[in-house]
């Protein structure tokens, strides 16, 4: 026994290990307090970028129209942006704190500056209404997407002035009251073709601005106020109506907003529908050709046996205008006919423009 006893008194570290009732002390960690140090100076670097970092200045507003309903106003041409073959931005310069202001639907009237430089065949000056791309709210500047027609005097003649050159506007006018889902379904048919090429412009009453005809050689007079519309009311989240316009051209080069329409369809495409025709199509075209006529009318225009939820605007030149809708009589809306009122429409549901 004592040679037993002297073998285990002369082994501790086996016996410790083998036979200790508590566990061996832990090393202490200083994990908690480099967290703790690490938040602090987390919070700390957050606190500086906040208190360094500007907040940015609201965008300013304007304070008043740069437009006179009543008189013409000179405004400066600051920039040409060509767009396509025959079309440009022309940016016209106003205060900086004003903008157009132009409401929804609406558009202007310019002339030359100069009395004497553009004149029509009665000896008094030549008038043309256009409408802004410009939002609205657009400050310093007024902006139009304007195509150049070789029978359009006015168009013409804007095409044809320089960089730092003046041009005579005044506006708004012609505001049509829209409001905001008065129909379910709204149906935009515009255009005409090369078989109308003789029909440049078109006499605009107050309510013309609403719809577009957006033929190559009727073009802008109509396209940029249907483009305001469909901005102003499909970026409105209580929009309800459903848009379908039919679109046409004779090229798809001659197709203006085109982009601008996309984004629009991919944005809100439950709300809009874009139906292009052109009059000669390329071979890879995958869009329709041709008129405008009652099969594409009963194709993609809402029926007629939606009553008051549906509404068909028309317009352009008088050869189209008879076709679809009837012959316009000068500003009055004119006898009801063509290719609608055949389709079953009521005058209730039809405006000519």
């Amino acid at each position: 026994m004592s040679l037993l006893r002297t073998a285990l008194a002369s082994s501790p570290r086996v016996v410790g290990r083998r036979f200790a009732s508590t566990a061996a002390p832990k090393k202490s960690s200083n994990l908690p307090a480099i967290l703790i140090g690490a938040g602090i100076a987390g919070a700390g670097l957050y606190y500086y970028l906040e208190k360094s970092t500007p907040t940015p200045a609201p965008k300013p507003k304007p304070t008043k129209s740069a437009l006179d309903p009543d008189n013409y106003k000179d405004f400066k041409l600051k920039k040409i942006k060509p767009y396509n073959h025959n079309t440009s931005e022309f940016v016209f310069e106003c205060s900086k704190d004003e903008a157009s202001l132009l409401p929804v639907t609406s558009f202007v009237y310019m002339k030359a500056s100069d009395p004497e430089a553009l004149k029509g065949p009665n000896g008094k000056p030549v008038v043309r209404p256009y409408t802004p791309i410009s939002p609205s709210e657009h400050l310093g500047e007024i902006i139009f997407l304007i195509k150049k027609y070789e029978t359009g005097n006015m168009s013409k003649y804007i095409h044809s002035l320089k960089e730092g050159d003046s041009i005579a506007i005044k506006g708004p006018l012609g505001k049509f009251p829209y409001k905001e889902n008065e129909y379910e379904q709204v149906a935009l048919i515009g255009g005409g073709s090369g078989m109308y090429a003789s029909q440049p412009s078109i006499s605009l009453t107050k309510d013309t601005d609403f719809l577009i005809s957006v033929n190559s050689n009727i073009g802008l007079y109509f396209s940029t106020p249907l483009y305001q519309l469909l901005t102003h009311a499909l970026d409105s989240p209580n929009n309800k109506t459903k848009f379908t316009l039919i679109y046409s051209n004779v090229t798809d080069k001659d197709i203006l907003l085109r982009e601008e329409l996309e984004s629009l369809k991919k944005k809100h495409g439950d709300k809009l529908d874009l139906i292009y025709y052109l009059d000669k199509p390329s071979d890879d075209w995958k869009g329709g050709s041709g008129y405008i006529t009652a099969d594409v009318i009963k194709k993609y225009v809402a029926p007629p046996a939606l009553k008051e939820k549906v509404k068909v605007f028309v317009c352009g030149p008088p050869p189209q205008m008879t076709s679809i809708a009837g012959k316009k009589d000068g500003p009055q809306q004119g006898e009801f006919g063509g290719i609608l009122k055949e389709l079953g429409y009521t005058v209730e549901q039809v405006y000519k423009f």
